[in-house]
């Protein structure tokens, strides 16, 4: 009587599926990173990158916030609300025509006894009410005003307010311009320095139409 050895392999004889795991556990091969592990290392990749790029914008915003800006036609106050300008004890406060193409002709500030104005060329300057002008009233020729908080200093005649009025009159490739800017006085650190006063955009006058409500 034969026996049945279909079912029952012989000492000598491999094990296909057996070999086979033996072989894949003892080859020390590396294996590839699966797709789920590719796809978190490029997910994080990715986040460090974006989180990088959003810092950078943020300090190029942060930097940015030192320079205001304004149309010319807001700042002759054709929208009706009256432009403003700080000044702090820290440092001062740049008007600048440059980015409008003006020349500044003369300039008017009702109360000196806090303000300090500089230019970056000739001038004619009144301070106060008086009729009186001083600086080169026939070649006025600056584009920027500085102006420099100081202490308070006692000028007779002169109300105790907290803020004052600062008149430009600019000429613009002949054309005459008169723009008032209200000036605060700024206590705590300062916001910006420069206020640029740009062109109107095309069409004129668009940046400065008050919408009826």
């Amino acid at each position: 009587m034969r026996a049945n050895h279909g079912n029952n392999p012989q000492p000598n004889q491999k094990i296909g599926i057996g070999h086979s795991n033996l072989k894949l556990e003892n080859s020390g091969e590396k294996t590839s990173p699966t797709p789920s592990f590719q796809r978190h290392f490029l997910s994080g990749v990715s986040l460090i990158f974006t989180t990088a790029i959003l810092l950078l914008a943020g300090r190029a915003i942060a930097n940015n916030a030192v320079l205001r800006s304004i149309f010319s036609c807001q700042a002759q106050g054709l929208g009706g609300v009256i432009p403003t300008i700080t000044v702090w004890y820290q440092q001062g406060t740049n008007l600048s025509f440059i980015p409008a193409g003006e020349t500044i002709r003369k300039v008017w500030l009702n109360d000196p006894s806090q303000v300090t104005l500089d230019f970056d060329g000739p001038m004619c300057m009144q301070f106060g009410q008086a009729s009186g002008a001083t600086g080169d009233c026939q070649n006025s020729a600056a584009n920027v005003i500085q102006l420099r908080r100081i202490a308070k200093l006692n000028i007779p005649g002169l109300p105790n307010t907290n803020n004052t009025l600062l008149t430009v009159i600019t000429d613009a490739q002949g054309q005459p311009k008169l723009y008032t800017f209200r000036v605060l006085y700024g206590d705590d650190a300062p916001e910006y320095h420069t206020l640029a006063v740009f062109a109107d955009p095309p069409p004129p006058g668009e940046s400065c139409v008050r919408v009826a409500r």
